[in-house]
């Protein structure tokens, strides 16, 4: 989806009226750090622009992280931040699920009491699965290991709608981060940011570039602020496409898991097969069967209610084209 109208206006509008571009961008983002905060209700001297949530994340990491610490992950997620974890020469310890479609917060817990982490990455909703931890369980978690930094990844946060942004005005040991590349849509511009506490947001300012995000996009994110209507729109397109998607597929043979994101998961054959012949009929989804536990699963956005018969109907052309080969997969045991 595209982002808002206002975005393509508030460039050419900024674009036309002088030549911004030999300036060097506000730094620290400031203008939008107060935006933010009206849109978070937390202090703008407790929040941080970055460029892309994953600038975000690999701030942290520079921050907090050092050789031979001990990083725990829920599995499976998102992998692009394991890659910041490693660049610092810290350990991954995978966290699985019994069932990964379910958070198994006692057991976290557990581990993260026994564990002596420096640091827990959790995703909510979670990429791919769409786990999602909820305020009472963050904040059991960030109670059980005080002196552990608590990563909350809430990217698909406006999808969702509930968030636990406001426990970082209470304790010490959370940040939060977010993106303006999903639901608002400029993933090109590179924009997101994180939430933090006074403490954790002065040790991040030590390696911090107040010039590392660009004024296109400052100049975009603040035009997404301000229409919010239009993503609020998007997100109930993306409802009404789960509640149609979701069962047409099930009707189909395929195991479908919806998620409070815009994406849902479903179990095809042959997987890479699939994506490649779905991508001949112009329709582009993930294969997610490389991660761990997801066999023959791809992800698939979801678009918006008018877009979903159409892509049915291509996803029927690519079944088709299968059918003479493979056998549909049956949901497996939960």
């Amino acid at each position: 989806m595209p982002p808002s109208p206002r975005v393509y206006e508030a460039i050419v509008s900024f674009l036309s009226n002088s030549n911004h571009l030999n300036w060097y961008p506000e730094l620290g983002s400031r203008s939008l750090a107060d935006s933010l905060s009206d849109y978070t209700n937390v202090p703008s001297g407790q929040i941080i622009v970055t460029n892309g949530s994953d600038d975000a994340l690999e701030l942290i990491c520079k921050a907090f992280i050092d050789r031979d610490d001990a990083v725990l992950v829920p599995q499976p997620t998102y992998t692009h931040f394991l890659v910041y974890v490693q660049s610092r020469g810290a350990t991954v310890v995978d966290f699985f699920s019994d069932d990964i479609f379910d958070p198994d917060v006692a057991r976290l817990e557990a581990q993260v009491r026994a564990g002596g982490f420096k640091l827990v990455y959790l995703v909510s909703p979670n990429n791919p699965t769409g786990v999602v931890y909820t305020r009472d369980q963050v904040e059991r978690l960030l109670l059980a290991a005080p002196s552990t930094l608590f990563i909350v990844d809430e990217a698909y946060h406006e999808f969702y709608g509930d968030s636990v942004v406001s426990l970082v005005n209470e304790y010490d040991n959370l940040v939060v981060t977010r993106t303006f590349s999903k639901c608002f849509g400029i993933a090109g511009l590179r924009i997101g940011y994180l939430c933090t506490s006074e403490y954790v947001h002065h040790e991040l300012q030590k390696p911090f570039n107040p010039k590392s995000v660009n004024r296109l996009g400052q100049v975009a994110a603040q035009a997404c602020l301000d229409d919010l209507p239009y993503y609020r729109w998007y997100v109930s397109e993306v409802d009404k496409a789960r509640d149609y998607l979701a069962p047409q597929l099930r009707q189909r043979g395929l195991a479908t898991y919806p998620t409070p994101a815009n994406f849902m998961l479903v179990q095809v054959p042959e997987p890479k097969r699939f994506c490649a012949l779905l991508a001949d009929q112009g329709v582009y989804i993930r294969d997610r069967s490389d991660l761990p536990r997801l066999p023959n699963f791809v992800r698939v956005t979801l678009p918006t209610r008018e877009q979903s018969e159409e892509v049915l109907r291509r996803i029927d052309i690519v079944l088709a084209q299968m059918r003479p080969t493979a056998t549909l997969l049956a949901a497996p045991a939960r």
